[in-house]
């Protein structure tokens, strides 16, 4: 199994998604109870829904799944949200809180997965962001992710269907963010909230350096707004993607549009 998926082009888009991939070891699986061998915390479908909607966009792509070693964390650790129930860099409980391993990873399993899983993803990150950047003097890297809209575990209430992050405009230019806003509220029927229950996970965080010609933006979409249900068997709704991927293409076009006014790195 490759770890990463890659698929390069030439726009200043870069897509990241690091969450839909549902590989694990064998020996790993084997290891895990039945709730954690449901994967039930993926990403569900989200490299489908993203397919083809900006021709030229770059896409990279985990193809293990967050269990083994969730490439959307800090390496060292360090949680995103101190004081608020969240999963960690090897997840130890599914969302809800519920155990998903009859054997856990040990120190040294998780030191060797993130050396040969989360930094094999961020080494292909990293090399495409720079890639973009040198052709077009800035990127953008737009951070894929979807969850359950209800979750008491992680958050109180129903989440929004479009939860925009940039770590409370730290991570890129305050157009990308304004940009991105205004098409998720004037989206007919959707609910949308900047830096609300998820500001931008390690991704975002890490690469997001505006100063430097290097823009990060994540959206966390509610799994509702595409899947037929929010449960097994995770079903891809055509209808529901074709009216969300309307919205998603007008974002990242006008994402490419106005990468050519964001300056270069200095």
């Amino acid at each position: 199994m490759t770890p990463v998926e890659v698929i390069q082009g030439d726009s200043p888009i870069v897509l990241g998604l690091p969450h839909t991939g549902t590989w694990m070891p064998d020996e790993m699986s084997a290891r895990m109870n039945d709730t954690g061998r449901a994967l039930a915390d993926t990403d569900w479908h989200i490299h489908q829904l993203y397919d083809g909607i900006l021709p030229g966009a770059t896409t990279v792509r985990a193809m293990f799944h967050r269990y083994l070693i969730d490439a959307n964390r800090d390496p060292s650790g360090v949680s995103l949200y101190p004081g608020q129930n969240t999963t960690t860099l090897v997840p130890l409980t599914d969302f809800d809180g519920k155990d998903i391993w009859d054997q856990p990873p040990t120190e040294a399993e998780i030191a060797a997965h993130r050396d040969q899983y989360h930094a094999a993803y961020h080494a292909e990150l990293e090399a495409e962001l720079q890639r973009v950047r040198a052709k077009h003097g800035v990127a953008i890297l737009y951070d894929c992710h979807s969850i359950r809209g209800d979750i008491p575990f992680l958050f109180d209430g129903r989440l929004p269907d479009f939860n925009i992050g940039d770590n409370l405009g730290t991570t890129c230019d305050p157009r990308i963010t304004t940009a991105v806003a205004a098409i998720c509220e004037q989206a007919e029927g959707y609910s949308s909230v900047t830096n609300g229950r998820f500001k931008g996970g390690w991704t975002t965080r890490h690469y997001g350096r505006p100063d430097e010609g290097m823009h990060a933006i994540q959206m966390e979409l509610a799994q509702s707004t595409y899947l037929t249900d929010e449960a097994e068997p995770w079903a891809y709704d055509a209808e529901k993607s074709a009216r969300l991927r309307a919205h998603l293409t007008q974002i990242l076009k006008t994402l490419a549009d106005l990468a050519p006014s964001l300056g270069g790195a200095k």
